[in-house]
């Protein structure tokens, strides 16, 4: 463990470090009432644990609950809530979104490098820059953990239609594979399963994506003999209004009769692949052990069978499950190799250990596995013999299709093209008689495998088809033809004769539903893994593209997606309500004049891709978000550990603040003893412009968060980021030298001869222009919005008038003084008047994009909890339509039990909703502020319901015991004593701002005013 003495890390990291441990060495944590969903991360739960602890709580919950099904997939999807609430909330930044990708996947990473101490340790480092949201340290982030930064509006055109999760040939838990999906920044996911699928597996899936927001279809593996061996098509019904309506579509008869065919097929894959374990055992390991020197323990079938867990056995998985096995004796085998004095490594030895060195899982199965290699292990891959297969391994293309719309009439029937060619396709496409729907035109898997040559081929043939081009298509059967002749296939050459007849029929399936088009990786996050998803480049941002170029310079992907820019101007929300948007209003009133009509509206731009028109191309603009991992199937990232000192960037915060001071602070200070001849600025000068700068940035940050208005808790201590100053106190004192020396001596004074006595507005105005010019390279370096950049160019022109002012204003304190010749003092004091001018317009501007960022954040906030409360209203109203809800719940008893468990529950989440909002109240930057500005934006029916929601906080009995209940954990100490001490004030202010009517009013007086 790193000493907190170290130069490098903080105690912050080690407690992160200390926390987090002690969470994943708990039994249990599934427990922790850290995970009540309904809390706000911004609101009372603050005052009971960090974030940190938060965040690692529901990471740990994810990651280690693996099994599938009942109590672990809750448990993991209330760990997915909670942990993609907190690093949306925690990311008070332009760059949001991004930022809360970086933090979930730097806590994911802490989790998995449990035992690595110093890994961990610069990793928790890592989550805390992150979580301060700079833009410079978020992208450098974003670039080591190999994510391409997205744009903030999550605009995207980002998938993947061939993945797999745990409970088929992948690795990841449901809700793991999302998460991990939505830190890659994929919006639209397809998950195949074999065969069959669960409906525990399909909800918890469906669940996990609505909460990140990923739009997610489910298909079903199937393989078909053709040709004397198996093809996979994908079967995807289509047609449900919602989630539910899909899980009833599961659970209706039909379907459970055909999945009960697909549990057939996956318990006679189970037999075979036993049967090759059976086969290594018994006669296979003894031969590898002997061949490398080893010793390979049995793989009994029950070990095997509790590797697959909910996973569906097949060859990769017996072959990953090996590999575990003969890793141990490997590394030790390839160890003592290596120990061997030079003089004994003779040849042989060198070339079995390189032998060695290069076993994988994916070696063991081409190899070890191999039937083609071993005539004793049974064929997998080839139909044999069709009779001894289950009843779906038996049908062929076409029959297994006409199953399948009987199960449902609406349907997408995928045809993977991996290992075809295109005269399979064709073929494929006759026999199925217009049932295919679309092509998988591009596999990841497939490509990297080398299993696609006649991808140009297959996209030809769809192109063809789908045009009409009927010569082009007779002209490529006529090829095939030839072909077939060349090769002696008479047999499949008669068909093709058939087929060249018959183009108008085949031309005829398709005339009005063309052939579309998928793209999947396949990826199954498995050894010789490529990475989820796939993206449209043309919908990044240039940073994105630039680090996808980067990473994979080659082989560009041969597909091409169309793509469309649509711009979007519409109306801010609220903004028809009086007095909810005074600066959109005063915009909008200039929407008269040339040029201006959109003033005043919000401007959102989207991006709209026909997939289903994608097409193969030399010049594809499809990208893999993923990268490829290395041959042992680890992440990237985890590949990256090399050198001694951990680096610059994990230097201790105080050490990193410290020389950030050293470094501004020595070119100020020689700046000033270089120019200077008046003692006071010859010496103080530095200190001055430190000062000066200092307290700006204090006094911007208090002010910008309220920091000291009486009617709140905070304390403006906690508003000010030492970080953030130490940053501003560097870079301002770099252009001390290139005011006061470059500027103001050698340029003005020696070049122009100019200075402040004799021509002031002149020189005020080239030090303004090059101090606007100076911060803009420098927030450009930093990493901050291009607006805010730009902005700080065009602060010099308010900052002129105001240095002249100023200028003039200590001519005349100097001549109140008694000072005979001010120019004396004028002329020195030149680049300390032009940087208060300056420092003045920066804290009104900067102080302004504070403000408006906190105001946003808790807008945020507000709107979250608003719709949380109106939909437990709507549902409270339709458990009770006699009775008036909320006047109920706010009079002790509150509904009395009645409405069953789902009226406990919206009690509950609307007593968890009023504590958030009083912790907002109180404790969290202009959120009074940003309070006024919701109140107004609502209807007075509107204001009304908010008001009498918050009413159940006079139930002072009832809230307390749920508090002592575990509402907020163990610690209730804090939160009890905050809401006993603050509830009246907060409710009498509430109702008096939300202005009830009067009728509801009078109702309520005594419950709301009374004793409680």
């Amino acid at each position: 463990m790193a000493s907190s003495s170290s130069i490098y890390f903080d105690k912050s990291d080690e407690v992160i470090l200390h926390l987090v441990n002690r969470i994943i060495d708990s039994r249990s944590i599934s427990s922790e009432p850290v995970l009540e969903p309904h809390l706000h991360p911004h609101g009372i739960k603050e005052l009971v644990d960090t974030p940190v602890a938060r965040m690692a709580y529901a990471v740990a919950n994810l990651l280690r609950n693996l099994e599938s099904g009942g109590v672990q997939a809750r448990d993991r999807l209330l760990g997915l809530q909670v942990l993609y609430d907190e690093v949306l909330s925690s990311a008070h930044t332009t760059l949001r979104r991004n930022t809360a990708r970086v933090l979930m996947q730097i806590m994911k990473s802490i989790v998995r490098a449990h035992g690595k101490e110093q890994r961990q340790l610069k990793l928790a480092h890592d989550f805390r820059a992150a979580a301060q949201g700079t833009p410079r340290i978020v992208r450098r982030l974003l670039k080591r953990y190999h994510l391409p930064e997205m744009d903030e509006s999550w605009n995207q055109i980002a998938f993947d239609d061939h993945v797999y999760d745990m409970n088929t040939k992948g690795r990841k838990s449901p809700t793991h594979l999302i998460m991990d999906a939505w830190i890659k920044g994929i919006k639209t996911l397809t998950v195949i399963y074999d065969n069959c699928v669960s409906i525990e597996a399909a909800r918890e899936i469906l669940s996990a994506a609505a909460i990140v927001g990923i739009s997610v279809r489910i298909g079903l593996e199937f393989r078909v003999p053709f040709r004397g061996r198996f093809i996979d098509v994908l079967w995807a019904p289509r047609g449900f209004s919602s989630n539910e309506d899909f899980l009833e579509f599961l659970a209706s008869d039909k379907m459970q009769a055909f999945s009960d065919k697909g549990r057939e097929v996956v318990s006679w894959e189970r037999d075979q692949v036993l049967q090759f374990l059976a086969v290594w055992n018994d006669s296979l390991r003894p031969r590898y052990a002997a061949k490398y020197g080893i010793a390979i323990p049995p793989l009994g079938a029950d070990d095997f069978l509790n590797f697959l867990g909910r996973g569906h056995a097949s060859l990769p998985r017996l072959a990953e499950c090996i590999f575990r096995l003969v890793r141990a004796p490997i590394e030790a085998r390839i160890q003592a190799l290596s120990q061997l004095p030079a003089s004994e490594q003779t040849e042989e030895l060198l070339k079995k250990k390189a032998s060695l060195e290069g076993i994988r899982s994916d070696t063991i199965q081409d190899e070890w596995l191999n039937p083609d290699l071993h005539g004793e292990l049974p064929q997998l891959s080839l139909p044999r013999d069709l009779e001894k297969l289950p009843e779906l391994r038996r049908l062929a293309p076409y029959e297994l299709m006409k199953e399948l719309a009987k199960v449902n009439a609406g349907y997408r029937m995928v045809l993977c093209t991996t290992g075809l060619s295109v005269q399979d396709v064709m073929e494929l496409l006759w026999d199925c008689k217009g049932m295919i729907t679309h092509l998988e035109i591009f596999s990841m898997r497939g490509w990297m495998d080398g299993l696609m040559p006649d991808i140009h081929e297959i996209g030809e043939l769809q192109v063809a088809l789908n045009s009409g081009q009927g010569p082009r298509l007779k002209q490529m059967v006529r090829q095939m033809i030839r072909d077939m002749q060349e090769s002696g296939d008479e047999e499949r050459r008669a068909k093709f004769e058939q087929i060249l007849h018959a183009i108008p029929t085949l031309w005829e399936h398709y005339r009005h539903s063309p052939l579309k088009s998928r793209i999947g990786t396949g990826s199954s996050s498995r050894a010789r893994s490529f990475g989820m998803g796939l993206v449209v480049t043309d919908t990044l941002p240039a940073r994105g593209v630039k680090m996808l170029e980067k990473r994979n310079p080659s082989p560009v992907i041969p597909v091409w997606a169309p793509v469309e820019e649509h711009v979007i101007s519409r109306e801010p929300e609220g903004s028809d309500s009086k007095g909810s948007d005074s600066k959109g209003s005063w915009l909008k009133s200039l929407s008269w004049l040339p040029g201006l009509s959109r003033f005043g509206r919000e401007r959102r731009k989207e991006w709209v891709s026909p997939r289903d028109s994608m097409s193969v191309s030399q010049h594809g603009n499809i990208a893999n978000l993923g990268g490829l991992a290395s041959n042992s199937g680890a992440p990237i990232e985890d590949m990256e550990e090399g050198g001694r000192s951990p680096g610059i960037h994990y230097l201790n915060s105080g050490v990193s603040n410290f020389l950030k001071l050293v470094i501004g602070f020595v070119p100020a200070f020689l700046s000033f003893i270089y120019t200077q001849d008046w003692w006071v600025l010859q010496w103080l000068g530095a200190v001055i412009w430190f000062g000066i700068t200092g307290v700006r940035n204090v006094v911007q940050m208090v002010l910008a968060a309220k920091g000291v208005s009486r009617n709140t808790l905070l304390h403006w201590r906690d508003q000010v980021s030492v970080s953030r100053l130490c940053d501003s106190l560097m870079y301002t004192g770099i252009s001390v030298f290139l005011l006061e020396v470059i500027v103001r001596v050698w340029v003005l004074d020696d070049f122009f001869g100019m200075n402040v006595v004799t021509n002031p507005v002149l020189v005020f105005t080239v030090y303004n222009c090059v101090n606007g010019l100076y911060i803009f390279w420098h927030n450009i370096y930093r990493g901050f919005p291009r607006s805010a950049a730009y902005g700080n160019i065009f602060r010099a022109v308010p900052a002129i008038p105001i240095a002249a002012v100023y200028h003039a204003g200590l001519t005349q304190l100097l001549f109140a003084c008694g000072v005979p010749d001010p120019s004396v003092y004028l002329i020195p004091s030149t680049a300390v008047v032009s940087k208060v001018a300056s420092d003045t317009v920066a804290a009104v501007i900067e102080g302004f994009a504070d403000s408006h960022m906190n105001m946003h954040m808790r807008a945020i906030d507000y709107r979250k909890k608003l719709q949380s409360i109106f939909d437990c209203y709507t549902r409270l109203e339709l458990l009770f339509p006699q009775e008036d809800a909320l006047i109920k719940l706010a009079r002790p008893g509150g509904l009395e039990g009645r409405g069953g468990a789902e009226a406990k529950r919206l009690e509950r989440a609307l007593i968890v909703n009023a504590l958030d909002l009083m912790y907002f109240w109180y404790c969290q930057p202009r959120a009074q502020d940003a309070f006024k500005r919701m109140v107004a934006g609502l209807t007075n029916a509107d204001r009304t319901v908010f008001a009498l929601s918050q009413l159940v906080l006079m139930r002072e009995r009832e809230v307390s015991q749920l508090m002592v209940d575990g509402l907020v954990g163990r610690s209730f100490a804090r939160p009890l004593a905050f809401f006993l001490n603050r509830r009246k004030a907060y409710v009498k202010d509430v109702v008096h701002l939300c202005q009830p009517g009067r009728s509801r009013a009078m109702s309520t007086h005594k419950a709301v005013f009374g004793s409680g």
